[in-house]
């Protein structure tokens, strides 16, 4: 396998949320490593953060599992469950089916990054814990639905005790 050169692999910034969540991921870029490689049982990609940025909706996977380890700088891993500090060397991984919203968050002064790698399932649904909203993925086509399955017509309240 040849070696990837990081400076040369796709380069994404944002993320494919739909307004207003797409804008609330300013800062927030990444390398996607396993893309250049042509991998395709699992994502391996660089997100890095800027100050005060956000690397996603807090979220958990319905089929695929998810491993991160932080690079560099500091990093918090908001799970629905509380908050740790994260700093390079220091891992996390969710288990598919497991109902823990999950990101990082930058409340540093300096950039942070962190490598994540994910199955790639076939099918897939990801459910954001803080907002009623859950991105169905198949054929790499996005679909976003409300928790109750019906079509996303834009941001709603979700029901009380309704964030985890």
């Amino acid at each position: 396998m040849p070696k990837i050169d990081i400076a040369q692999t796709p380069y994404r910034t944002g993320s494919v949320y739909p307004e207003p969540y797409n804008g609330q991921m300013a800062g927030r870029s990444s390398h996607r490593l396993g893309q250049a490689a042509g991998l395709t049982q699992f994502g391996v990609n660089i997100v890095y953060l800027q100050p005060g940025a956000v690397a996603s909706l807090r979220h958990w996977h319905l089929n695929e599992d998810e491993f991160a380890v932080v690079l560099t700088g500091e990093l918090i891993l908001s799970e629905d469950s509380g908050e740790t500090v994260m700093r390079p060397g220091d891992c996390a991984a969710w288990k598919a089916g497991v109902a823990e919203g999950h990101r990082f968050v930058n409340r540093s002064d300096a950039e942070a990054s962190f490598l994540v790698v994910g199955s790639k399932a076939e099918r897939e649904v990801a459910t954001y814990t803080e907002v009623d909203m859950q991105i169905h993925m198949e054929g790499g086509n996005a679909r976003f639905t409300y928790h109750d399955g019906s079509a996303w017509a834009g941001p709603r309240d979700l029901p009380k005790g309704d964030l985890k």
